[in-house]
């Protein structure tokens, strides 16, 4: 592409308002990117959960399909559950990219095996998942949890620092990581203090922040003129769709006329 603004909207699948501010989106741009945000208007407060996490999609893919519309060069989906991020893909001709898919890949590279330290145990499963599903099962050590909710996560920012810290150390000591992942949007900016913490016990390892990672390659990607396969995501048949009106009036305006 020419040499000019690359827009990155970061689409947030929750309702809760303010949990993702723009400014400190804003803070990850840099020359030649800018960020936009969007946040759904029906689903989870919170995804900590397969249910949740499918209750956010059909307002995921319209803010995808209205990102698009609206000029936008990619997209970022805001959990590391990457809701939505295949069939996103399916309809929508600019990238889309999920953190967790894209956290997992950085992390393959910089290091032999890698952690992911995520909020709820339950989760775990969900991680592993993921990891199969990127053909990285082999490269997964272990899926580490600090216990503390999404909502939660910055009432006491020393206590979930210190617990990032803790189960960091054990993924490095204990379970062969050789790289961290934050296992949920909601820690974006920890990644300083986890890495300064794990310093200071003698652990050099790199701390990937999936936000600031996913955004600057979706950038990237831009820059070079790729995007997701038609071949591996075709997009869907032109069909009857009953209810969703969100979605159908931004997916398929013609076929709803």
């Amino acid at each position: 592409m020419q040499d000019s603004t690359v827009h990155v909207r970061v689409v947030s699948p929750i309702v809760t308002r303010g949990f993702r501010k723009l400014a400190d989106l804003k803070a990850l741009e840099y020359p030649g990117v800018t960020l936009s945000h969007a946040e759904i208007g029906t689903g989870p407060g919170s995804i900590e959960s397969e249910f949740e996490a499918a209750v956010s999609v059909p307002g995921t893919l319209a803010e995808v399909l209205r990102a698009e519309r609206e000029g936008v060069d990619a997209v970022v989906i805001d959990c590391m559950g990457d809701p939505g991020l295949r069939p996103a893909r399916e309809i929508a001709g600019i990238a889309v990219l999920g953190p967790c898919q894209t956290g997992m890949h950085v992390a393959a590279m910089l290091g032999h095996k890698f952690s992911i330290i995520t909020v709820m145990r339950r989760l775990k499963p969900s991680f592993e998942n993921t990891a199969a599903l990127c053909g990285l099962s082999t490269k997964l050590a272990s899926v580490r949890s600090v216990d503390i909710p999404v909502l939660e996560l910055e009432e006491d920012l020393s206590v979930t620092t210190r617990r990032l810290v803790e189960e960091g150390r054990r993924a490095v000591e204990e379970d062969g990581a050789e790289a961290l992942v934050f296992g949920c949007t909601g820690l974006m900016g920890c990644a300083g203090a986890l890495r300064e913490g794990l310093l200071a016990e003698g652990i050099d390892v790199p701390v990937i922040d999936p936000i600031p990672t996913a955004v600057s390659i979706a950038a990237a990607l831009v820059r070079v003129g790729l995007s997701q396969s038609r071949t591996t995501f075709p997009a869907p048949p032109q069909k009857q769709l009953v209810g969703y009106d969100e979605l159908r009036a931004a997916a398929l305006p013609a076929a709803a006329e």
